[in-house]
């Protein structure tokens, strides 16, 4: 790493800190609109970048944050690997850091993991301008994993992430994507049951009546499951998966009147079709569900009571017209029970004492 960069943020950490003067840390910018409302002066993180080290034969890449994600994407796949993740850019400026900060997944993680699944170890600096550094680059040095893991999707409010090492993995030999008319619950049924026998899914998704799915693996394993399932062969498939992940699907579209929101709904998969006003996208082999509803305190407080019934929790993901930023109670995240807040109270004082990075994001 530069010491001369890491000088610099320690400086614009400790003089925010001694004037308890909030850090937005930010990098390209392109998830700015999720989470709570921004706060404080920005800490850009896109001086500090590069890739640190990549090894092919161990699966390991180890890059700053500020390094475009694209950047990253591109050298993996000059060596046939990947970010198994997946993780959405939603814009060209995208950094690796914003990618573990948000900690979102795109299509692939209900069969190859989460993306903190991926994290191996990560360099923080707290909010006392001390570098830590936890994990470490390979899967067996599990000396302050957990603490690496937690980084991930903690939306920079613990700290500034300088660097982290993730776990890679090699692109598939073949793929194929099919799509079938299927009603929502006979989606989630046969979902189901293709999830309990050794199927190549790589990736579903439902919506409006047509199930799309994505098979990826072994060329003899893609092709006898192609046979296997039938339905219609989809010639422009990575095109529709990326636009998935980037939510770039016409039903990610929020009217412009501001009337609809766009609700995350994590539940089991095996859960049936949840009852709610509004248009549903269903992914992750049903795990993961998309819902076109309103942000009002009254349907805030239906969605999240219908979800929790069947074991699973509500994000107010995207509001077209800003209210999941105004304090209008319904809050972005859904709360926490009074025991995991504490957790989180004390993880938060431990690592950034003086409450300046990214205050208010999550809660």
């Amino acid at each position: 790493m530069t010491e001369r960069q890491i000088e610099q943020f320690r400086d614009q950490v400790l003089t925010a800190a001694a004037a308890k003067r909030p850090l937005r840390i930010r990098g390209g910018g392109t998830k700015d609109w999720y989470g709570q409302a921004l706060a404080g002066d920005i800490l850009d993180t896109r001086t500090f970048s590069g890739i640190v080290d990549y090894e092919p034969t161990e699966l390991v890449i180890t890059a700053r944050c500020g390094t475009p994600l694209a950047e990253i994407e591109a050298a993996l796949a000059e060596r046939g690997q990947m970010l198994a993740f997946e993780p959405p850019h939603f814009g060209d400026g995208a950094t690796f850091g914003g990618a573990i900060a948000a900690g979102l997944s795109g299509p692939r993680r209900a069969t190859s993991g989460a993306l903190r699944d991926f994290v191996l170890g990560a360099v923080l600096m707290d909010g006392t301008g001390e570098v830590l550094t936890f994990g470490g680059q390979v899967m067996k040095n599990v000396a302050g994993y957990d603490v690496s893991r937690l980084l991930a999707g903690s939306m920079g409010t613990l700290g500034l992430m300088l660097q982290h090492s993730v776990k890679v993995l090699p692109l598939a030999v073949r793929e194929a994507t099919l799509r079938f008319e299927l009603s929502e619950i006979d989606a989630i049924r046969r979902l189901n049951e293709w999830g309990g026998q050794p199927l190549p899914i790589s990736a579903s998704c439902w919506c409006d009546g047509v199930m799309t799915v994505r098979l990826a693996g072994a060329a003899a394993a893609v092709d006898a499951a192609v046979r296997q399932f039938g339905g219609e062969a989809v010639t422009d498939g990575p095109a529709f998966w990326a636009s998935l992940r980037e939510q770039q699907q016409p039903f990610f579209t929020l009217p412009a009147s501001g009337a609809d929101s766009l609700w995350r709904l994590s539940v089991p998969s095996t859960a049936s079709a949840i009852v709610l006003k509004g248009a549903q996208l269903i992914e992750w082999g049903g795990a993961q569900r998309w819902l076109k509803a309103g942000s009002d305190a009254a349907t805030a407080k239906n969605i999240r009571s219908a979800v929790t019934a069947v074991g699973g929790h509500a994000t107010l993901f995207r509001a077209s017209d800003n209210s999941a930023r105004s304090d209008n109670g319904v809050g972005v995240f859904q709360p926490l029970a009074p025991a995991i807040a504490r957790i989180h109270e004390r993880l938060k004082a431990s690592f950034d004492p003086s409450h300046i990075f990214n205050p208010g994001r999550m809660y």
